[in-house]
């Protein structure tokens, strides 16, 4: 076995609780951040890379991390995102035949820190119970007291602001240049695989940075305009929310997943709240109160929108509620062409169960600007 004699390692909560495991690899390090956990029983490439868990240490709950490797292809954005790794068994062989590389090898490139041999069963019962909260991840146990110290000094999740750290510096462009639409995407922290799925729709897009305002996005006529997923806080999102009005108010198409589907909500004067523990995962129940079906969907988020607020407000319509706890997981303007979900429909876990949210964008943009769809 690799690494006979591994480090020891801690996991120590802000509340004082500790998790004891060992270092991944040779690899010694400290790392602090939310300690938040995916359920999914694959795709943790993804999860490290999406840039929604900018900051966050990651708990996988299942109990086996990288014995399938890693593929270059399979990234959601061009580097590593969470903060941190815990996990209980890790895999330092793997068997996938098209993977590039082993799972130690792509964090190390990616200079991440991980530590494993947690009880991550008990651990991910402690954070339901007791809230996602700060913490960090070391090699130094000898040193608590001054970890205990830094632990204190980290920010908290709530008000903090995030995009500016995972977005595009420079507005860019992808897909086919001769496509048939044009979509304006606002990048708070934008996937790959919703670029893919934009794209395939004959969809030419131009990715602005965070800040962006609505002038400078309406300069380049799109056909439709898009928010992205993203980390952090939506709260301090003034820039998103100011363009996302402006959009609004000029009666253009807008489609907003996640952290787009609260800055949405926000613009409409929605109040949004930090959730007990969040949802993470690739198995969330959802019902489509439009359609009466249900949906097995990708989920990452630590945020939620007032579901009173919302159903207060005679311009929005709740389109889709979680089914574990009833909050709101979609909403569309009832006199308007905006509409947003809280879930991740590119993720595709269903597997299809709501990449139709992609062909409604476009639909509605048909109606807009009387071109044919072609998918």
């Amino acid at each position: 076995m690799k690494y006979q004699t591994k480090k020891k390692a801690l996991l120590l909560l802000a509340d004082g609780t500790i998790f004891y495991g060992k270092a991944v690899g040779e690899k010694e390090g400290t790392a602090y951040g939310e300690v938040c956990f995916n359920t999914g029983m694959t795709g943790y490439q993804e999860i490290f890379t999406d840039p929604s868990y900018f900051g966050q240490l990651m708990v996988t709950t299942n109990a086996h991390i990288g014995n399938y490797g890693a593929n270059e292809n399979e990234v959601e954005s061009d580097s590593v995102k969470i903060a941190g790794l815990i996990c209980k068994n890790f895999s330092y062989n793997y068997s996938r035949e098209d993977a590039h590389l082993s799972l130690e090898d792509f964090l190390n490139r990616n200079n991440l820190f991980a530590i494993s041999d947690v009880d991550t069963r008990a651990l991910v019962s402690y954070i339901r119970d007791n809230g996602a909260m700060n913490a960090v991840i070391s090699t130094e146990v000898d040193q608590l007291e001054r970890l205990k110290a830094d632990l204190k000094k980290v920010p908290s999740m709530v008000g903090l602001e995030l995009s500016s750290k995972v977005s595009t510096k420079e507005p860019y462009f992808y897909g086919e240049e001769n496509a048939k639409y044009k979509i304006a995407a606002i990048d708070i922290g934008i996937k790959k695989n919703i670029l893919r799925n934009l794209a395939k729709r004959d969809a030419f897009i131009k990715v602005f940075p965070y800040n962006t305002t609505f002038e400078e996005m309406r300069a380049w006529n799109p056909d439709g305009y898009f928010i992205s997923n993203g980390p952090g806080d939506p709260e301090p999102l003034v820039d998103a929310i100011k363009t996302a009005k402006e959009i609004i108010d000029s009666d253009n198409c807008l489609f907003g997943i996640c952290l787009g589907h609260q800055v949405i909500a926000l613009a409409n004067g929605i109040s949004t709240y930090k959730m007990h523990n969040g949802h993470r995962g690739i198995n969330h129940p959802v019902k489509n109160l439009i359609t009466g079906k249900g949906e097995i969907t990708s989920q990452n988020h630590g945020f939620a929108i007032s579901r009173d607020d919302t159903e207060a407000n005679t311009d929005l319509e709740i389109t889709h509620e979680h089914l574990n706890d009833n909050t709101v997981a979609g909403i569309r303007m009832k006199n308007k062409s905006v509409f947003s979900v809280q879930y991740h429909p590119e993720a595709s876990p269903g597997p299809h169960d709501a990449s139709y949210l992609f062909d409604e964008f476009f639909e509605m943009i048909r109606a807009k600007t009387n071109k044919s769809i072609e998918v």
